[in-house]
């Protein structure tokens, strides 16, 4: 298949191509790069990609329409018969606390850009759109979250951004026909992770012997779910559902102090940690139910948290220098 994949560079953009590539498929991927946090690890990730024959980078803001169907067009002069098969919308403004602070560029990102995507796949009649979404639409619901609860009261302009795209999603399936799989991922961790989110910080700062900020007691809770997981799961999206909403998790939650022990105890160091008053944008806990994911997309997480966890170690190790030079 000819897939395009934005937002490439980004953490689970980056291990859905390697899964496509693995696959056999031709990846187009598309990203601009934002210095969102450190362009390094973006750089980091595309290194692999760039090594496969198969996959084609196009520096490219989705939000920028002109841009995206300029590169859109030089993409179909690659496919046989011009065809694409299909759209990965993996292109993102992420982060909850840091959208408080700049909302509009989330909004250009999130849901601009996913109209632009849905626009273009339209207009080529391409018919497959997977839309990457977020557990934050849940805002505080009871748990496990499921696809049928209502999402009326969401907690930040990220969780707000990513549920207007979710009603484009619906909108174009039902007005136009298109094939649409919107994912609510959770808390996605893992090798080359995001260096905003808990799992990177907790193990630069305890390998560092860096203070741990932890926002209230750390007894909060999330779904933490390994990439690889996320990325096989996404795959797995590709295929004829209509309209779907489905939950991409491990279907158990952790707390952050758990997450500090875990690591502490894989090496061996303490962590020295500070508690500063909690966030009203976060949730207190996260949980999702994936019966409808294992029923319709055949997929389950295969990897727990012990796991999840030593791998991303091996990684930090590994890419000491770049990682424990990145400002978290």
């Amino acid at each position: 298949m000819n897939i395009i994949v934005s937002g490439c560079a980004g953490f689970i953009g980056a291990r859905v191509c390697e899964f496509l590539l693995e696959r056999g498929d031709f990846v187009f991927g598309l990203d601009n790069m934002s210095d969102a946090y450190d362009v390094r690890l973006k750089h980091h990730r595309l290194e692999t990609l760039f090594e496969r024959e198969r996959f084609s980078f196009f520096g490219c803001d989705i939000s920028d329409n002109l841009r995206l169907l300029s590169a859109c067009e030089e993409i179909k002069g690659f496919c046989e018969g011009g065809r694409i098969d299909c759209v990965i919308n993996l292109a993102a403004s992420a982060g909850v606390r840091q959208s408080i602070e700049n909302p509009w560029i989330y909004y250009s990102t999130n849901v601009t850009g996913t109209l632009n995507l849905l626009e273009f796949c339209r207009c080529e009649e391409i018919g497959k759109f997977v839309q990457a979404s977020t557990s934050s639409v849940y805002g505080e619901n009871d748990i496990p979250f499921s696809e049928d609860m209502k999402t009326d009261y969401q907690l930040s302009p990220y969780a707000s951004s990513k549920k207007s795209a979710e009603g484009l999603c619906s909108v174009y399936n039902s007005l136009y026909g298109i094939d649409i799989s919107v994912l609510r991922y959770f808390t996605v961790y893992g090798p080359a992770g995001r260096p905003d989110m808990s799992v990177f910080r907790f193990i630069k700062w305890i390998n560092e012997g860096e203070e741990i900020v932890i926002l209230g007691d750390g007894e909060q809770k999330r779904d933490f779910t390994y990439v690889d997981d996320i990325a096989a799961g996404t795959v797995s999206a590709i295929r004829n559902l209509g309209f779907e909403i489905i939950n991409l998790g491990s279907a158990t939650s952790v707390s952050l102090n758990e997450i500090i022990d875990l690591i502490e105890r894989r090496t061996g160091k303490k962590a020295k940690i500070v508690c500063d008053p909690p966030h009203p944008s976060d949730i207190r806990v996260t949980l999702a139910s994936i019966d409808k994911a294992k029923r319709i997309l055949d997929w389950e997480p295969l990897f727990d948290i012990e796991t999840g966890i030593e791998n991303s170690l091996r990684w930090y190790n590994a890419n000491r220098a770049l990682a424990g030079s990145i400002e978290v």
